[in-house]
C-alpha cells in the first residue's frame, strides 16, 4: 500500500467513526419508553445524575440506558426508525423509593439490573410479564411482600431476586413459561413452604440457589426438583428441609456443587454418588445425618471438598485414597466416629485441609502423618488425643503445615521442650485448655511466621519470652488463664504487626471452625477463619507483676488489651490513648494507682472499658465513651475516684479554709464508697479466679 493509499483509508474510517458518533448521538427514544422512564424516575427518593430533560431529551443518552434501532430489532411499526430501551443498568447508585409499574412498559427490554441498592415495599407485578427480558437482577436491595404469582417471562435466562424481605411461598408458576432460564437465585429471603412441584418445569436450570429462607419439605425434597439433570450447582443450605435425603438425589447427574448444610435431614447418607460423576463440592454439615459415611462418598474420584461436619455420623474412618485422588479438604468434625485416626490419610496425595475435631478417636497422631507433606491444616482439637510430644514429633514433618488445632486434648500432659522440634511455615498454633504444664519452649521461637498463637487455659508457669516481640507477624496472642510471672516483655510493645501492618490471611479452608469463646454474658463467639480473630493481646489471669509500658501505645491496630486478674502496679499511661483501634481495655484487678489518664477519652471506638479493683485516685474522666460506661468498670477498690456514675466531686475549696474541718474531697469519696467499695472488690476479686469468662472449646 503506498502512502496515498494509506491516508486514504485513514480519511475513510474516520468519516465511518464520525458517522457513526454521529448516529449515536441523534438517536430518538420511543415516547412509550420515554414515558416507562420517567414513571421510574418518580418512584425514586433518589436524583439519578445524567438522566432527565435537564440532561438529555432523548433517553439513550441517559446513564446506565442502552438503546437499539427498532429496525435492528426487527420491528417496522413506524416511519421513523426510533430507539427502544434494551437495557437498563443502575447496580450500586444507593437507589432509594419504590420502583414503578410504568417499568412493564419497557417492552424490548433485555437487561434490568438494579442490584445493591436501597429499594422497597413490593415487586411491581409488571416486571414478571416482560416478553424479552433475558436477565433481571434486583438482588441487594429492600424489597419486602411476596413474588408475584403470576409470572409469565419467556426470554427470561437469569433471574436474581437474592438478599431482600421477601416473604410467602415461591409461586407455582415460576417456571411454566420460563423454557430458557438457566440461573434462578432466590437466596436469602424469608420464604417459606414447600417447594413447588412446577419447578421440575425448568429444564434448562442449571444453577439454582434458594440458601437461607425458611423452606420446608417434610418428608424429602420435591419431586420435581430431581428432574432438573442439567443442574450444575444446587444450593439449598440454611432452610428447615428434614427427612430423608431421597436417593433420587443421584438423578442429578451433572451436580458440581451440592449444598444441603443446615437443615434437619436425618437418616443415613443415601449412597448413590458413584452416579454423580462430576461432584466436586459436597457440602451437607449441620444435620442430622447418622449410620456411616456411604462407600460411594468415601471413594468418588471426582470430589474436592467434603463437609459433613455437625451430624452423627458414626464408625470408623474409611477413606479410598487410591479412588480419592481430586480430595483436598475435608471436614468431619463434630461426629461420633471412633477409632484410631485414620493412617491413611497421608495417600490421599492432594489433600491438605483437615478438620477431625470433637469426635470419639482413641490413641495417638498416626506415625505415617510424618510423610504427609501436602497437609497445611489440622485439626483434632477435643478428640482424646494423647501424648504430646510424640505428636509435635511428627507432625514437624509436614512441610506445609500452616494451621494446627490441638486444644482439649493431651490432658495434664507436658509442653515439649524438645530442642529438635521445628515448624518453620507455622502460622496458626492453638494448645489450649489441655491443662499443659512446664513452660514456653525455645523451640517455638523459630516459628517466625506465627501470626496466632494462643495457648491460653493451661498451667504453664516461667516467664513470657522476649523473644515474642520478633513475631512480626503475630497480630493476636492469647496467654491467658495460666501461671506466667515476671514482667510483660517490653518487646511486646514492638509488634509490627499490631502497629504499622495489617495482616493479609491466606484462608487454609473456606470454613473451618477453630474455636467458640463464650463471654461472660454466656453468648457464644465463633471464629470459623483466622481473619475472624479480631488483633489481641490477651494476658489476664496470671501472675504478671510490673508496669504497664507506656510504649503500649504505639499499638494503632490493636483491638483488646486484656490484663485483668495480675500483679501489675503504677500509673496507667496516658500514651495507651495512641492505640486508636482499641475495641478493649481491661486491666481491672491489679495494683494500679494514680489517676485514670483524660486522654483515654480520644479513643472513640472504645467499647469496654474496666479497671475496677485497683488502687486509683481523682476524677473519672468525661466525654467520649466514658459516657456509656458503668459503675462497675470503676468500683472495687478505688475508693478514691469519683465523677462518672459513681459519686459528683464535691466543688474545689482552699485547703485553708477553717470551715472543712478535716474534710477532703479525697476523704470524703473513700469514706462514702467504703462499703460498696469493699463489697464489689470482694466479688469482684474472686471473680477474677474462677473465671466468669472461660473459654468454651468446641473443635
Amino acid at each position: 500500500m503506498g502512502a496515498q493509499d494509506f491516508w486514504v483509508a485513514i480519511i475513510v474510517i474516520g468519516f465511518c467513526f464520525q458517522a457513526q458518533v454521529s448516529s449515536s448521538q441523534n438517536l430518538t427514544c420511543n415516547p412509550n419508553d420515554m414515558k416507562a422512564l420517567e414513571g421510574f424516575m418518580k418512584g425514586l427518593e433518589t436524583v439519578l445524575e445524567r438522566w432527565g430533560y435537564n440532561f438529555s431529551s432523548d433517553c439513550c443518552k441517559w446513564a446506565g440506558i442502552t438503546c437499539n434501532s427498532s429496525s435492528s430489532l426487527g420491528l417496522n411499526d413506524s416511519s421513523i426508525d426510533t430507539y427502544r430501551v434494551v437495557k437498563l443498568e443502575l447496580p450500586t447508585k444507593r437507589l432509594m423509593g419504590n420502583l414503578s409499574e410504568s417499568l412493564g412498559m419497557l417492552d424490548q427490554l433485555r437487561t434490568l439490573n438494579l442490584s445493591h441498592n436501597f429499594l422497597k415495599h413490593s415487586l411491581p407485578i409488571s416486571l414478571f410479564h416482560l416478553p424479552n427480558l433475558e436477565l433481571l437482577d434486583l438482588g441487594c436491595n429492600d424489597f419486602s411482600g411476596p413474588i408475584p404469582a403470576d409470572i409469565d417471562l419467556p426470554s427470561i435466562q437469569s433471574l436474581d431476586i437474592s438478599q431482600n424481605f421477601l416473604n410467602g411461598s415461591l409461586p407455582p408458576s415460576i417456571c411454566d413459561n420460563s423454557t430458557q432460564l438457566r440461573a434462578l437465585n432466590l437466596a436469602v429471603n424469608h420464604f417459606t413452604g414447600d417447594l413447588p412441584p412446577g419447578l421440575g418445569n425448568c429444564s434448562a436450570l442449571e444453577d439454582l440457589d434458594l440458601s437461607t429462607n425458611a423452606l420446608t419439605c417434610t418428608g424429602g425434597l420435591s419431586q420435581g426438583l430431581f428432574r432438573l439433570q442439567k443442574l450444575t450447582r444446587l444450593s439449598i443450605q440454611d432452610n428447615k428441609f428434614s427427612g430423608r435425603l431421597s436417593k433420587e438425589i443421584g438423578n442429578l447427574i451433572n451436580l458440581v456443587r451440592l449444598d444441603i448444610s443446615t437443615n434437619l435431614f436425618s437418616g443415613t447418607i443415601p449412597d448413590v454418588f458413584h452416579s454423580l460423576g462430576r461432584l466436586q463440592y459436597f457440602v451437607a454439615h449441620s444435620n442430622n445425618f447418622d449410620g456411616q459415611m456411604p462407600p460411594s462418598l468415601s471413594a468418588s474420584p471426582t470430589l474436592s471438598l467434603l463437609n459433613v461436619r455437625n451430624n452423627s455420623l458414626q464408625g470408623s474412618i474409611d477413606l479410598n485414597c487410591s479412588a480419592m485422588t481430586s480430595l483436598a479438604t475435608i471436614d468431619l468434625g463434630s461426629n461420633r466416629f471412633d477409632g484410631p485416626i485414620p493412617s491413611n490419610l497421608p495417600s490421599c496425595r492432594h489433600l491438605n485441609n483437615i478438620n477431625l475435631a470433637r469426635n470419639n478417636f482413641s490413641g495417638q497422631i498416626p506415625e505415617s502423618f510424618k510423610n504427609f507433606h501436602s497437609l497445611s491444616y489440622l485439626s483434632v482439637s477435643n478428640s482424646s488425643t494423647s501424648n504430646i510430644s510424640s505428636a509435635l514429633k511428627i507432625l514437624q514433618h509436614c512441610q506445609n503445615l500452616t494451621t494446627l488445632v490441638l486444644t482439649l486434648n493431651f490432658r495434664d500432659e507436658e509442653l515439649p521442650a524438645d530442642p529438635t522440634l521445628h515448624f518453620e511455615r507455622l502460622k496458626v498454633l492453638i494448645i489450649a485448655n489441655c491443662r499443659l504444664t512446664g513452660s514456653i519452649p525455645q523451640w517455638l521461637s523459630s516459628s517466625s511466621r506465627l501470626q496466632l498463637l494462643d495457648l491460653s487455659w493451661n498451667r504453664l508457669e516461667g516467664t513470657i519470652p522476649v523473644w515474642f516481640g520478633n513475631f512480626s507477624n503475630l497480630f493476636y496472642l492469647d496467654l491467658s488463664n495460666n501461671s506466667f510471672s515476671g514482667e510483660i516483655p517490653r518487646s511486646i510493645t514492638g509488634l509490627r504487626s499490631l502497629i504499622d501492618r495489617r495482616m493479609s490471611i491466606e484462608e487454609p479452608s473456606p470454613d473451618f471452625p477453630i474455636f467458640m469463646k463464650r463471654n461472660v454474658n454466656a453468648q457464644g463467639l465463633q471464629y470459623n477463619q483466622a481473619r475472624s480473630f479480631p488483633p489481641t493481646l490477651e494476658l489476664s489471669k496470671n501472675n504478671l507483676s510490673g508496669p504497664i509500658w507506656p510504649e503500649f501505645g504505639k499499638l494503632r491496630l490493636l483491638h483488646v488489651l486484656d490484663l485483668k486478674c495480675n500483679n501489675l502496679s503504677g500509673p496507667i499511661p496516658s500514651s495507651l490513648s495512641g492505640m486508636i483501634s482499641l475495641e478493649t481495655l481491661d486491666m481491672s484487678g491489679n495494683r494500679l494507682s494514680g489517676i485514670i489518664p483524660p486522654s483515654l477519652v480520644n479513643l472513640s471506638f472504645l467499647s469496654k472499658f474496666n479497671v475496677a479493683d485497683n488502687e486509683l485516685h481523682g476524677m473519672i474522666p468525661g466525654g467520649g465513651q466514658f459516657w456509656t460506661f458503668s459503675s462497675s468498670s470503676f468500683e472495687g477498690g478505688n475508693n478514691s475516684l469519683c465523677g462518672g456514675l459513681i459519686l459528683p466531686c464535691p466543688p474545689e475549696l482552699p485547703d485553708d479554709d477553717p470551715s472543712l474541718g478535716p474534710w477532703s474531697p479525697r476523704e470524703s469519696n473513700k469514706y462514702t464508697g467504703m462499703i460498696v467499695g469493699m463489697a464489689v472488690g470482694f466479688v469482684f476479686g474472686i471473680t477474677c479466679f474462677i473465671g466468669i469468662d472461660r473459654y468454651v472449646w468446641t473443635f
